[in-house]
């Protein structure tokens, strides 16, 4: 175990995601092309130095609870080490909070990784030289559930499962068909994902759990392979009705959009809204969201977190 050196620099940036995808609950994400970005520095002196830019500046923590740093420690503590006494974060946001766009997962996954890429620079590695498989499988269960937080550490579109979420969660990267085009309807409210999965009922009927499970299929079919199918397969019976009273702006766009034949879901916990457009119609799509949303047409990066030195 070597020492700390003052000065040494690492830096990440972590995409944005959308999970469920409609019937891909907690279990399917796709990573969007907008970016966190975080500079860590190891300091000469003792103490903790946070600056936030971006989105979120005014609202989040600058202290030891700021969640990058939160998650930063937990990994330093998988690792069995210890975070460096003096350490300077310098966190730049593009991806907007409260919206359903994995703002928390990409805070995670940027500590994680912050965390592992510090030690592969201390230990004589480059700061890109981290298991990608350990950050996903902490930044998961940091997070409670893996959707998010595999989009953002692996790309594309993942697909994740645990059979016992102490022992690990397993997730499989899938390239998307170059012919799908995200497009995000944002609004200007929020909702936090603990209200949002509060509201959710605790059992579902069977036909339920059937008909979900088959679109599910036809969703991973439809992304990689099928585009033609996406409207289908983006039918879900588990989550969505349920939130409606939550966000109901929300579900009245999704239905307008469905009805005009497009794929489109509340993104993961609401209450932005993802159409999984083609390159036929994202144009289309686009104009269809009307007052009161912000359009993103981010793409799907090849890649998630990415980690250099700075």
């Amino acid at each position: 175990m070597g020492e700390w050196q003052p000065g040494a620099t690492v830096a990440v940036r972590v995409p944005a995601s959308s999970a469920n995808l409609g019937p891909g609950f907690d279990s399917i994400g796709l990573a969007l092309g907008v970016w966190d970005r975080c500079r860590a520095t190891v300091l000469a002196t003792q103490g903790l130095e946070i600056v936030v830019s971006g989105e979120g500046a005014e609202s989040v923590p600058t202290d030891a609870t700021h969640l990058v740093h939160r998650s930063l420690v937990h990994a330093f503590d998988e690792l069995g080490e210890t975070a460096p006494a003096g350490l300077r974060l310098e966190c730049d946001n593009a991806v907007p909070h409260g919206r359903g766009l994995g703002s928390s997962a990409t805070a995670i996954v940027t500590g994680v990784a912050v965390a592992h890429a510090l030690r592969a620079v201390r230990d004589g590695r480059q700061a890109g030289d981290i298991d990608l498989g350990a950050v996903n499988d902490l930044a998961a269960r940091l997070e409670g559930h893996p959707d998010n937080s595999s989009a953002s550490v692996h790309g594309g579109v993942t697909l994740s499962w645990s059979d016992d979420p102490a022992a690990g969660t397993t997730t499989l990267r899938l390239t998307p068909h170059p012919d799908v085009v995200p497009v995000v309807f944002t609004p200007g409210t929020q909702l936090s994902t603990a209200t949002a999965r509060a509201v959710l009922p605790a059992q579902v009927r069977l036909a339920d759990a059937a008909a979900n499970s088959a679109r599910a299929a036809l969703l991973v079919h439809a992304l990689t392979s099928a585009p033609e199918h996406l409207l289908a397969g983006t039918r879900d019976w588990l989550h969505q009705e349920p939130r409606r009273p939550s966000y109901p702006a929300s579900m009245a766009l999704v239905d307008a959009l469905r009805a005009a034949g497009h794929a489109a879901v509340v993104s993961g916990a609401g209450p932005s809204v993802l159409v999984l457009a083609t390159t036929a119609t994202a144009d289309e799509v686009a104009g269809s969201g009307g007052e009161g949303w912000r359009v993103l047409l981010p793409g799907i990066p090849e890649r998630g977190v990415v980690v250099e030195n700075a």
